[in-house]
C-alpha cells in the first residue's frame, strides 16, 4: 500500500475515524488503533515482513527493559551488543548477503581460485527495513547512555516502531522525540491537522507530478545514454535530481502531514535542499534525519571533527561510505558517499563547513549573483554524484560522467521537454518564495482572502489529476 493509492485513500479516511471518534481521549486505545492499523498497512505488501519487524521490536522492547536494570558495566555492554548484532544482523542478511557472497566469489575468481557454485539466495527484500532498524537502535543505544528511560508500555513502543506514517521511508525518528509522544493525551486541534493536509497535498503534487514525470525521461535517457550527447546526458543528472528530491521529500512530506492528523509531530526530513550554497549546507537539509542519525551514532563517537586531520578524514570518509552502503548493496552507492565524503573534506578541513546557517538570501525576494552561482555549482555537483545513484555501475556512471563531459555537451539535446522544465522551473518558484516555511503550502503566516487560498488548492488538485505522470514506486522502498 503506497501514499499515492487507492487502497491508501480508502485506508486513512478509516483509521482517523476510528482514532478520533471510537477511542477518543483513551491513549491506550488509540494506540493499540494505530498499531494494528501499522500492521496492516505493512502487511499489506507480504504478511511475512509482520513477523520480523515484531521480533526487532520484541528484542529491543527486552532489552532496553533490561538494560535499565542493569548495573554491571560489561553485563550492559553485552546486552547493547545484543541489540546492534541482531538487528543490523537481520539488516545484514536481507540486505546484503548476497552482495557479500558475488563479491566473495570474484574475488576468489580473481586470484585464480573460481567458485562454481555460490551461496546465493533468493532473498526478498522487507520494505523498509533499513528505516525501522535504525529506529529501534537509537532506542537502546539512548538507554544505554541515560538519555532515555525504557517504556513497560508494549503497546505504545510497538506502535511507535510500526507507526505506519513513516515506517517505510521515514523520517527515522528517535525514541526521545516519538515514543514520548505514545505516551501522551491527544487532543484534535484542527488548525494543525488542516495544515496536515496542506502537506500531505504538496507532497502527492511532488511525487506524482515532478518525480513521476521525471521518471519518464530519466529512465529513458540512462536506459540509452550511449546514444545520446552529452547536453541530453545533463539534462538526464538533473532531471534525476529533481526525480529523487520530489520523490523522497513528497514521501516526507505525505508522512508528516499525515501524522499530524493523528496529533503527531515528526521532524522535518528536508528543508529545501537545492538551495544550497555549498555541500555542507546540502546535507544540513538533506535527508535530516539519516544524516542526524549518523552523525550522533557514528561520527561523534568515532571522535567528530574535533581531532587531527588524518582522523578528521577517516571519520568523514567512514561516514560518507556507511551512508552509501546503507542505501543499497551496490558498488555505486559506496562511490556515491565516497564522491560526497570528497565534496565536504575540505570546507571541514578550512573549517568553512558552518559557513552558510542562515536562510539564503534570507532579507530578499531575490538571491544576488554570487548565491546564483554557489547554488548553481552546489546543484551541479550534487546531480553529478546523483549519476552514480542512478547507475546500474560504477563503470556505466563513469561512461555516462565521461559523454557529459565531450564536445557533444555543446551539441542540441535530442530530450528537451519545454513545457516540462517550465513545469520544473514554476515549482522551483514556488519552494523560493515558501523557503522560509515548512512546506510550499504553509499559508499559516500568510495574509490572503479565503477564495484566493481554496483556489490554489484547487490548482494543486487538477494539476494532480491532469499532468501526474504514470504511478511510480517511491525510490527510497528499495532501501
Amino acid at each position: 500500500m503506497t501514499f499515492n493509492s487507492i487502497e491508501f485513500a480508502i485506508f486513512l479516511p478509516i483509521v482517523f475515524v476510528l482514532y478520533w471518534f471510537v477511542s477518543y481521549k483513551n491513549k491506550r486505545i488509540q494506540n493499540l488503533i494505530l498499531l494494528v492499523s501499522s500492521y496492516f498497512f505493512y502487511g499489506w505488501w507480504d504478511w511475512r515482513f509482520l513477523l520480523l519487524i515484531a521480533f526487532s521490536s520484541c528484542v529491543d522492547y527486552t532489552v532496553g527493559i533490561v538494560i535499565n536494570g542493569t548495573k554491571k558495566e560489561s553485563n550492559r555492554k553485552l546486552l547493547l551488543a545484543t541489540s546492534i548484532v541482531t538487528n543490523i544482523g537481520l539488516l545484514a542478511f536481507f540486505k546484503y548477503f548476497n552482495f557479500f557472497a558475488q563479491n566473495f566469489q570474484k574475488a576468489f575468481t580473481f586470484f585464480g581460485c573460481p567458485i562454481t557454485d555460490p551461496m546465493v539466495f533468493d532473498i526478498i527484500l522487507p520494505v523498509g527495513i533499513s528505516f525501522y532498524t535504525f529506529q529501534t537502535l537509537s532506542y537502546t543505544i539512548d538507554i544505554y547512555r541515560g538519555k532515555l528511560q525504557p517504556t513497560r508500555d508494549m503497546i505504545a513502543f510497538f506502535a511507535f516502531v510500526s507507526f505506519f506514517p513513516q515506517l517505510v521511508a521515514g523520517p527515522i525518528e528517535r525514541a526521545t522525540h516519538l515514543l514520548t509522544q505514545f505516551h501522551q493525551n491527544k487532543t484534535f486541534i484542527y488548525g494543525q491537522a488542516v495544515d496536515g493536509m496542506r502537506q500531505i497535498l504538496w507532497g502527492l503534487f511532488k511525487k506524482i507530478v515532478i518525480a513521476d514525470n521525471c521518471a519518464i525521461f530519466v529512465n529513458d535517457i540512462f536506459a540509452c545514454y550511449h546514444t545520446y550527447s552529452g547536453s541530453t546526458l545533463l539534462i538526464g543528472a538533473m532531471l534525476f535530481a529533481f526525480q529523487i528530491y520530489g520523490d523522497f521529500s513528497g514521501y516526507s512530506d505525505i508522512a508528516i502531514g499525515t501524522s499530524r492528523l493523528f496529533g503527531y509531530h515528526l521532524k522535518r526530513n528536508f528543508n529545501f535542499p537545492y538551495f544550497s550554497r555549498d555541500i555542507a549546507e546540502f546535507w544540513r537539509r538533506w535527508h535530516i534525519s539519516l544524516s542526524t542519525w549518523f552523525r550522533d551514532y557514528v561520527y561523534i563517537p568515532l571522535g567528530g571533527s574535533r581531532c587531527t586531520n588524518i582522523v578528521l578524514v577517516r571519520n568523514v570518509f567512514i561516514i560518507f561510505i556507511v551512508s552509501g552502503f546503507w542505501h543499497g548493496a551496490n558498488w555505486t552507492f559506496i562511490a556515491w558517499g565516497t564522491i560526497h565524503a570528497i565534496y565536504i573534506l575540505p570546507y571541514l578541513l578550512l573549517k568553512t563547513h558552518r559557513k552558510h546557517t542562515n536562510t539564503v538570501a534570507e532579507n530578499a525576494w531575490l538571491p544576488n549573483f554570487t548565491e546564483i552561482w554557489q547554488m548553481g555549482i552546489t546543484f551541479l555537483l550534487v546531480s553529478i554524484a546523483w549519476v552514480f545513484f542512478r547507475s546500474e555501475s560504477i563503470t556505466k556512471a563513469f561512461i555516462y560522467i565521461s559523454e557529459i563531459f565531450s564536445a557533444s555537451l555543446f551539441s542540441p539535446a535530442e530530450v528537451f521537454p519545454k513545457r516540462f522544465l517550465l513545469l520544473i522551473f514554476l515549482f522551483v518558484c514556488v519552494e523560493w518564495f515558501q523557503r522560509k516555511r515548512q512546506h510550499a503550502l504553509e499559508f499559516c503566516q500568510i495574509k490572503m482572502p479565503l477564495w484566493t487560498r481554496w483556489g490554489i488548492y484547487y490548482v494543486v488538485i487538477f494539476m494532480i489529476w491532469q499532468l501526474g505522470a504514470e504511478q511510480q514506486e517511491f525510490i527510497y522502498f528499495q532501501f
